[in-house]
């Protein structure tokens, strides 16, 4: 067996990031692809050294895959592509290494016993408050499963119990959403603010949560939408979907980074007693900021982030005041490992 660490990905979502980030780290790489969406990975030849084509993503999981995947000696970054496509109980299943805490990725959830309102409810972190749906009394942001999109998150946002009901039928007449739809719904207080998503990197290695990079979401058919004059929205009588198309940098003023670290520490240390070992690497917590200068936390990616290929092969301002060069959140990974390598605690940085 080669003894050398390979970095593998699921082909998809941040993955570009990561297999940049490890090539520039000195690693070999493995695109895990569907068929009919390979093209990117056998395109960018420089950063994949290997595109496994697949019939399904699910395929990963099985004892064919795994089995090569551990014999291989491959650590896989998960992202949350991996988690919605194989699902949590097969990826806690197999034998291949894991960068990060692989427990961690179910509470990415708003259900279930484990759920990102709990990690934030008990890391004293802000969020918005959840409605029923029959109790409305503040403009809501519903958060669901779309009726052909289950494995992405659509939402719509509702002025007040009329506008709720309303909208809740338009949506189910144009065959957007379902039952199953209506009955995983989540229906938060809408915070109005300034969005942001802070991705953070904890590392066991240097003992510290760093902040390494900023971008926010650019989402269709609400980009154009939101540009145009009230006049002309309320004309074209139509609901923006949300649908997330891509990501852009961002920088936020220096006078939140206190409360940025502040949370930042706060929720790697609940982890840690919820889910032992707590976060390793990467995470993103998705938050508003209000003219009161206040975080609310309305998102939590318990892995790497899909905002990270707007960092990618530039790196971000603020890795840059840790290690005197600009590092995307993929080379940060392949760094963290490579660390580890050196000081022989590959141990503390996988499961």
């Amino acid at each position: 067996m080669d003894n050398v660490i390979q970095i593998a990905a699921l082909a998809s979502h941040s993955a570009l990031d990561v297999f940049d980030g490890a090539k520039d780290e000195g690693f070999k790489t493995i695109a895990l692809c569907k068929k009919g969406r390979d093209r990117a990975y056998r395109e960018f030849k420089r950063i994949v050294d290997r595109c496994i084509v697949l019939d399904d993503f699910k395929e990963i999981s099985s004892d064919k895959i795994d089995s090569m995947l551990h014999s291989e000696n491959v650590i896989m970054v998960p992202n949350r592509s991996l988690a919605v496509y194989v699902g949590y109980d097969n990826l806690e299943r197999m034998k291949t290494k894991f960068f990060g805490n692989r427990r961690m990725l179910r509470w990415e959830e708003r259900s279930g016993d484990k759920n990102y309102y709990k990690l934030l409810d008990e890391a004293k972190i802000k969020r918005p408050r959840t409605l029923r749906p029959d109790n409305i009394d503040v403009p809501v942001i519903v958060k669901l499963p779309e009726a052909k999109r289950r494995v992405e998150r659509g939402f719509f946002i509702a002025v007040n119990q009329k506008d709720f009901d309303n909208k809740i039928d338009e949506l189910r007449k144009n065959g957007i959403i379902d039952d199953e739809s209506i009955n995983s719904m989540v229906i938060e207080e809408y915070i109005l603010g300034a969005h942001f998503n802070i991705n953070y990197f904890n590392s066991p290695i240097y003992d510290r949560v760093e902040l390494l990079s900023v971008d926010r979401r650019i989402q269709s058919d609400w980009d154009s939408f939101y540009r145009l004059p009230a006049e002309i929205q309320l004309k074209l009588n139509r609901l923006p979907r949300f649908i997330e198309v891509g990501h852009e940098p961002a920088t936020i003023r220096e006078s939140l980074l206190e409360k940025i670290f502040e949370i930042g520490y706060s929720f790697v240390e609940t982890t840690k007693k919820l889910e032992p070992p707590g976060i390793i690497g990467p995470f993103t917590l998705q938050l508003m900021v209000t003219p009161e200068l206040d975080l609310i936390v309305f998102d939590v990616a318990p892995r790497i982030g899909g905002g990270t290929n707007a960092h990618m092969g530039i790196g971000s301002q603020y890795s840059k005041l840790y290690f005197g060069k600009p590092m995307s959140v993929g080379r940060r990974i392949a760094y963290e490992i490579k660390e580890a390598i050196s000081r022989n605690s590959i141990d503390l940085i996988i499961t």
